[in-house]
């Protein structure tokens, strides 16, 4: 298939492209941006006026819900859903059921995926044997089958002696290990951020040196290892203070931000919506106000959806009870648009894309987030300008939960290209 993408506004923040121009991909590369190669002759041509060429999103983290979870979302709902929402590459955390911890099950999951002939899947692999904090897993065999990384998810290694010597092994083998720094033990079973407005519902809370107890043990040990880790969805002024000297100190460090946490605060839990119940919570709106400013100052290198569907009979129920989670892969593109409109002028569309294209995929050693001659075909074409209400009816996804009903979001994403073929667009 060769494809003739013309007037468009190409927008390349790994290549700093920001212009109108067109874009020539054949046998799944880009073979020409700007000038057609000598001789070729397009099959199909899509004429973007009006539209912005972007390479294809990457999410570093959407729950696909299989193995073991099929009843709140299925591959085949999920993949439609990141291809509705621009995303071509997604990274998915190990905690499935069974967990990713066996070589077998990782093929599995890719080869499912790979069916699919949607987005590109990488696959994090379980870091201890069932989560469970004990016994680390076969890091080298998980490897081999295509883990780009290892993570315990939302499950805190309690045991520093497990934590270190699994730092210890990846470092070894300059492994990535992707870790959410919670205390095992402060704010356990806690369900809002600690303030006056978890008192006054009468919730449990979690307080923020949850985060910044974890971060501090967790720089101790990687000053000790020299292991690499990315540290995935930050949510307080604090936590960051201590990424951003971390940083300075020269630590193999990335870190991330769910999208919701880029706009809402604990305020938006209303009366009990259990929509706002996240991992990590909802924080204060000067904890969400220090997310903005480090996703400009480069503290904060991505932001990923956090695309965790859950079904009604987890959510329908009283906010303390319900199953934290949201779904995210239709509302990335969207919800960091509506980070450059809420700016002011402050954030450029350049600066905004970069943390889920090139930004995402650097942090994950991908190959993919630009739109450079001979990478693969991987493009997000979207209307800017177009916007659309936030429904569970407008929801490809399994997943219908999301703080963000009711809300105007803007830019559609009008097609989806995935390694040189149209997998979705609005015609």
């Amino acid at each position: 298939m060769k494809l003739h993408i013309k007037n468009g506004r190409v927008i390349d923040p790994a290549n700093q492209i920001d212009g109108v121009q067109d874009i020539y991909i054949a046998a799944g590369k880009i073979v020409a941006i700007g000038q057609a190669p000598a001789d070729f002759v397009a099959n199909k041509i899509i004429d973007a006026t009006g539209l912005i060429v972007a390479p294809g999103l990457v999410d570093l983290s959407a729950r696909l819900r299989e193995p073991g979870f099929e009843y709140k979302a299925t591959l085949e709902s999920e993949l439609q859903a990141a291809m509705r929402g621009g995303v071509t590459s997604l990274v998915c955390p190990p905690d499935t059921d069974p967990v990713l911890d066996e070589s077998g099950l990782v093929e599995m999951l890719k080869q499912r995926a790979k069916i699919q002939n949607k987005a590109h899947v990488y696959p994090l692999g379980a870091l201890t044997v069932g989560l469970k904090g004990e016994a680390l897993t076969e890091m080298s065999a998980l490897t081999d089958a295509g883990c780009i990384g290892f993570s315990q998810a939302d499950v805190t290694i309690a045991d520093t002696n497990i934590l270190q010597r699994a730092l210890q092994y990846a470092s070894t083998f300059a492994y990535t290990v992707w870790l959410r720094p919670q205390d095992a033990f402060i704010g356990k079973g806690g369900v809002a951020h600690s303030g006056p407005l978890a008192s006054r519902l009468g919730l449990s809370g979690v307080p923020v040196m949850a985060e910044t107890i974890a971060l501090h043990t967790l720089f101790e040990l990687m000053r000790a290892t020299g292991a690499k880790v990315h540290l995935c969805r930050i949510s307080s002024a604090a936590g960051l203070d201590l990424v951003r000297q971390a940083k300075k100190e020269g630590l193999l460090l990335t870190c991330d931000v769910g999208a919701h946490h880029v706009h809402l605060t604990d305020a938006d839990i209303g009366y009990f919506d259990a929509n706002a119940h996240l991992t990590p919570p909802l924080r204060s709106q000067r904890d969400r106000d220090a997310i903005r400013s480090a996703l400009l100052d480069g503290t904060i290198d991505a932001i990923c959806s956090d695309h965790t569907p859950v079904d009604d009979d987890e959510k329908l129920l009283p906010f303390a009870e319900a199953s934290p989670g949201a779904t995210g892969l239709e509302l990335l593109l969207s919800l960091t648009l509506k980070w450059v409109e809420d700016s002011h002028g402050t954030v450029s569309m350049t600066q905004a894309l970069s943390t889920i294209t090139n930004g995402a995929a650097k942090v994950a050693s991908l190959p993919c987030g630009a739109l450079s001659v001979g990478s693969v075909a991987d493009l997000c074409l979207f209307d800017p300008a177009a916007r659309w209400l936030v429904e569970p009816k407008a929801l490809t996804s399994q997943g219908k939960h999301t703080p963000f009903i009711g809300y105007e979001l803007p830019g559609i994403v009008k097609a989806t290209i995935v390694s040189g073929h149209v997998a979705y667009e609005v015609v």
